[in-house]
């Protein structure tokens, strides 16, 4: 449960970020006066938050992980007394690239699950300023649930497609 902690509150934040934008936007008609103008919401509002969380999340998950070696690296060599091979072999055949690829591909399934929940819940916002409390509420519980859902899904998957190899 502790690595999901951090990941959970940071999406949580776009999450929140999000729905309360496009909710704002909503009860104001703001939507509404794009689709008169001939402005398509969709293309103007939706896809660049779409894509910047899934660029975002991929180039997290990266710099988490390249920090995540080098830290272990660093404790290894210069705190426990270990040598820099040791640490390299040993990290090489427990963590494949296949890991790492995975973890990034997850990271970009995970930022498209953000973007659609808060988008579909701002946009179906109504009832003015209470409307978008409940639906910053909504998105968040329900990216959430949806995030670990998807979470299990995927590590099955993972699991059962690569298997861990006896060394």
């Amino acid at each position: 449960m502790r690595p999901w902690s951090p990941r959970c509150s940071s999406r949580a934040r776009s999450v929140r970020a999000i729905a309360a934008d496009l909710g704002s936007r909503t009860i104001r008609d703001e939507i509404d006066a794009m689709k008169v103008m001939g402005v398509n919401p969709i293309e103007r509002l939706i896809s660049p938050r779409l894509l910047a969380t899934m660029v975002v999340s991929f180039l997290l998950c990266g710099f988490v992980c390249f920090v995540g070696f080098i830290t272990g690296y660093v404790f290894n060599v210069y705190f426990q007394g270990g040598t820099p091979g040791s640490y390299t072999g040993t990290f090489a055949s427990f963590a494949t690239t296949a890991d790492l690829m995975f973890a990034l591909a997850k990271a970009v399934i995970f930022g498209a699950i953000v973007a659609i929940v808060a988008c579909d819940r701002g946009l179906s916002t109504k009832g003015g300023p209470a409307g978008v409390a409940n639906s910053v509420n909504a998105a968040v519980v329900n990216s959430v649930l949806l995030l670990f859902t998807v979470n299990v899904i995927l590590t099955q998957l993972f699991a059962i497609l690569f298997p861990a190899k006896v060394v």
